[in-house]
């Protein structure tokens, strides 16, 4: 704060302060302050609306736990968005280790560029991409009948779309926090390590890794939150059988009319996901400077 205040000046330092306050207050914390009221309260008509019945209580988030189907899609989600962080994590590493030790500054330019500008295009638009790509008569299947490896059209819809899907959409957020990290990493620390008979693996593992562990779990973070909070990428890519738990809230919301069961299933997801950061970032012995570096 001192810093911001000696480079921009008292008035100039004291707008920026309100205006991140504000931003603050409006678009984070009061949100979350009327999910949780929200949450606590049963769901009334308007003209009971303060009344006896309108008590707080953990009826909204008892009802997730009690009812089977709902609470197994909760917990599918949560595995499905660790799976989708995991995956994510084995194709961005090395792509984030070439471009921060091997490839050439041009090689490095164009191959982010060629990564970002089709993030400049809707979510929506980049899922409804995935959508044809996978069609039962789609480019994917014409592809493999053509090779001959599949006999006939395979449906891709479903988990196989959705983990597809999202590790595509969420790619840039794994990608950069770790090659962030491995860039700051000099490259005689890796020779040293080969010129002492450390195999490749070994050199990673015991070198390269602990020093990128900031950037691997921001990005395993990033991805993980990301994904269980998804709803475009499951509801166009997915399932009968592959629902998530984020169209169960929508459910409630949009066609069962009930917001409070709603903000309550949305309350547990939230707590879902403060809670793996703070225990990713506990394992991974990491702290919220070094993340936000």
């Amino acid at each position: 704060m001192a810093e911001l205040y000696r480079r921009f000046g008292g008035g100039l330092g004291t707008i920026f302060l309100a205006l991140v306050a504000a931003w603050l207050a409006g678009m984070v914390l009061a949100p979350n302050v009327m999910m949780i009221d929200y949450s606590l309260r049963p769901n009334l008509p308007p003209a009971e609306i303060g009344g006896s019945r309108d008590v707080y209580s953990l009826q909204n988030i008892l009802y997730l736990a009690n009812e089977g189907v709902h609470r197994a899609i909760f917990f599918k989600t949560v595995w499905a968005s660790a799976l989708v962080a995991f995956v994510t994590l084995v194709v961005c590493y090395p792509l984030a280790y070439w471009l921060a030790q091997n490839a050439t500054p041009n090689q490095t330019a164009i191959a982010i560029l060629a990564l970002t500008i089709p993030f400049w295009v809707n979510e929506v638009l980049r899922t409804l991409a995935w959508y044809i790509l996978l069609a039962f008569r789609g480019p994917l299947n014409a592809l493999l009948l053509a090779l001959g490896i599949i006999d006939e059209p395979v449906r891709w819809y479903g988990n196989t779309g959705v983990l597809a899907g999202m590790t595509y959409a969420y790619i840039l957020f794994m990608l950069f926090p770790i090659y962030n990290s491995i860039e700051s990493l000099e490259k005689s620390q890796i020779e040293a390590a080969r010129d002492l008979g450390a195999s490749v693996w070994r050199t990673h593992w015991r070198v390269v890794i602990p020093h990128a562990k900031a950037g691997i779990a921001t990005g395993c973070v990033f991805t993980f939150m990301l994904a269980a909070g998804s709803f475009v990428v499951p509801a166009l890519l997915g399932a009968p059988g592959s629902r998530w738990f984020t169209e169960i809230i929508y459910n409630w919301f949009f066609e069962g009319g009930d917001w409070n069961r709603g903000a309550a299933y949305a309350l547990v997801l939230l707590v879902l996901c403060l809670t793996v950061v703070l225990v990713t970032l506990k394992i991974a012995r990491v702290n919220l400077t070094d993340v936000a570096k």
